[in-house]
């Protein structure tokens, strides 16, 4: 299993996310862009290259892809603050589009199963995310049967390319 730097990871997350209810969003591509824009984490870094990266690598391994982000997350030594951070990105992501699918739910109860922070901690930051956290009625709540329900459940298409031209600028 390769490492990731926690940007790499933090990029890959909001990707993950954004693909995760079968759609990309410009609204959603402008965010992450914002997002890595703002942050001091992502420095001399070529966001249009490496979300293209992403796009490739998902329409070749499809829900592979996905799963060896899992297997990337749980396999990550995040600290306290890097958890919140990685939370951050992924809620953000998800609302961004102003659309919230129960595909992307179920996609952030797996990233949360991956991470060791308490769903207090969650909440005392993002007090509106509740139902994100709430266990599934019919699902074991494991991460790998979280992780499968999910990708039974969902159908990644071919994304198109990302337009950056229209997208806003900084």
């Amino acid at each position: 299993m390769e490492t990731i730097t926690f940007d790499k990871l933090l990029l890959k997350t909001a990707f993950c996310c954004m693909a995760s209810d079968g759609n990309i969003d410009n609204r959603e591509v402008e965010l992450i862009k914002k997002m890595c824009h703002n942050s001091n984490l992502f420095q001399n870094f070529d966001f249009e290259k490496e979300i293209n990266i992403l796009l490739s690598k998902i329409n070749e391994r499809g829900k592979e892809f996905i799963q060896y982000y899992f297997d990337l997350l749980k396999n990550a030594s995040l600290n306290h603050q890097e958890e919140l951070t990685l939370i951050d990105f992924a809620i953000k992501t998800i609302n961004a589009d102003d659309i919230v699918e129960y595909s992307e739910i179920k996609f952030f109860k797996s990233i949360r199963k991956c991470l060791k922070i308490l769903d207090d901690d969650i909440l005392a930051v993002y007090p509106d995310i509740e139902f994100y956290l709430e266990e599934d009625i019919n699902t074991d709540s494991n991460l790998d049967n979280l992780v499968n329900n999910y990708l039974n459940s969902v159908e990644l298409p071919q994304f198109d390319n990302i337009k950056f031209d229209n997208l806003k600028n900084e």
